[in-house]
């Protein structure tokens, strides 16, 4: 073994190099292989197939978050003006695709109509919650499918959080704390200060120091931007110091000196947007734009999308490794997940069962009792008929022996009147005859 000989100048040498508990060595190589043109294969295809990048935007009701987006991304995104009349929180999602150069970006922009706008908002958080893990739901559900066709999904996972917060000088609001709270292990949290013309300088300096202290006091985590590439460690590490970032969003252009600029114009002068002595806004478009797009979308697939994955899979009861610490086998995990849900389908099936014997006696039951109480009454209306029918013949009986008695009664009367009669006839003739006589 030649690199074992020269084991001893591996200083000075190409031997090999063999890295503690992985068994890879270094080689060198004899001629041009061309591997080297990785980096730029990488280029071409992700250049070909473009990129997504999706952006949720917190903040009340006029804090000038469609305005941002617009002056971001040099263009004018369409859109409602929201009102304050909403009864609760709703996400609005809007895809756009944008071409610059030969690179395309799929951009879709989430913004919460009537954050902030309600009397009671002690749920403003859930809808925005409940958004974000429904993007992470729908792509896991993507993920776990047999045939995943990942390359061509429209993947709609937040990627950064611009925080709006109200220019008002003093100190964070409760639902601006408990909002951010909620979402900081969920999503890339960047605070940004609005409308940050309302407060003068010194005012600024001291409110960018008071959210600061608020954020680390309750716990609060915003992203960082990462200082582990020398390339961008130096100016990600500056712009950490300046956050949270004070902007100006503007789509008007005016004239100043020789230049047509983003502005916008006051009675007491002119507050330029891409003018960092006026505003952070150029500060916020290198950060989140121009430098750290990709670490946004890293960051939210293998932190917090793993994050809800490995919270979702252990409520399966998937685990990496079993009591004894030996590799969990998914197809053991499966059976053993499958036979546990047909045990308990089982066991629901048999209390379904029993339950209905059970409907079923308790109706029969019921039914019975009915039908001996509709008996029950049939037999006392039957001899309440009975008993009424007697009375009824008895009474007819007492009725016909009185008819019968009054036409004998009647029958003997004119038997008297018709013998008073004839008596009283023979008498008149007698009385004649004596006359004659």
């Amino acid at each position: 073994m030649e690199a074992e000989a020269n084991s001893g100048s591996l200083e000075d040498s190409w031997a090999f190099i063999q890295r503690p508990g992985e068994g890879c060595r270094t080689v060198p190589l004899a001629g041009h292989v061309g591997f080297d043109s990785l980096p730029d294969q990488l280029v071409n295809k992700s250049v070909s197939q473009g990129f997504c990048f999706n952006i949720l935007c917190v903040g009340e009701t006029g804090l000038g978050k469609s305005t941002l987006m617009d002056t971001l991304f040099n263009t004018k995104f369409e859109g409602e003006p929201a009102t304050h009349t909403q009864p609760g929180v709703q996400l609005r999602s809007n895809t756009y695709d944008l071409q610059e150069s030969n690179v395309g970006l799929k951009l879709t922009i989430v913004s919460t109509v009537g954050f902030g706008d309600q009397i009671n908002k002690e749920d403003s958080y859930k809808p925005i919650v409940e958004f974000i893990d429904a993007q992470f739901e729908a792509y896991l559900q993507e993920e776990l499918k047999i045939r995943r066709v990942l390359h061509a999904y429209h993947d709609s996972r937040i990627h950064a959080c611009l925080y709006f917060i109200a220019p008002t000088g003093h100190s964070l609001k409760s639902l601006d704390l408990v909002t951010m709270k909620k979402l900081d292990s969920k999503v890339n949290i960047i605070p940004i200060i609005a409308k940050s013309d309302a407060i003068s300088k010194s005012e600024l300096t001291k409110f960018k120091i008071k959210i600061t202290s608020e954020l680390v006091s309750n716990g609060v985590q915003i992203y960082q931007f990462p200082t582990d590439d020398e390339s961008v460690a130096e100016i990600n590490g500056t712009m950490n110091a300046h956050l949270p970032f004070a902007v100006i969003g503007s789509t008007e252009e005016l004239k100043i000196g020789n230049k047509m600029m983003k502005a916008r114009q006051y009675p007491w002068g002119t507050v330029q947007v891409e003018n960092e002595a006026h505003c952070d806004f150029v500060k916020l478009r290198e950060m989140l734009i121009r430098v750290n797009m990709e670490d946004l979308r890293e960051q939210t697939h293998s932190r917090h999308y793993e994050l809800y994955r490995r919270c979702k899979l252990e409520e399966m009861g998937f685990q990496d490794t079993d009591p004894d610490s030996k590799p969990f086998s998914l197809q053991e995990t499966y059976e053993a997940k499958r036979n546990e849900f047909l045990g308990e389908l089982q066991k629901k099936e048999e209390e379904m069962r029993q339950m209905f014997v059970q409907r079923v006696k308790e109706k029969e039951a019921e039914l019975k009792e009915a039908e001996k109480e509709l008996h029950e009454k049939f037999d006392r209306l039957k001899k309440l008929h009975q008993d009424e029918k007697k009375k009824l013949e008895d009474k007819k009986k007492s009725l016909d022996d009185e008819v019968n008695a009054f036409k004998q009664r009647k029958t003997a009367a004119e038997l008297l009147q018709s013998q008073s009669s004839q008596a009283g006839g023979s008498q008149t003739l007698k009385r004649d005859k004596e006359k004659k006589n």
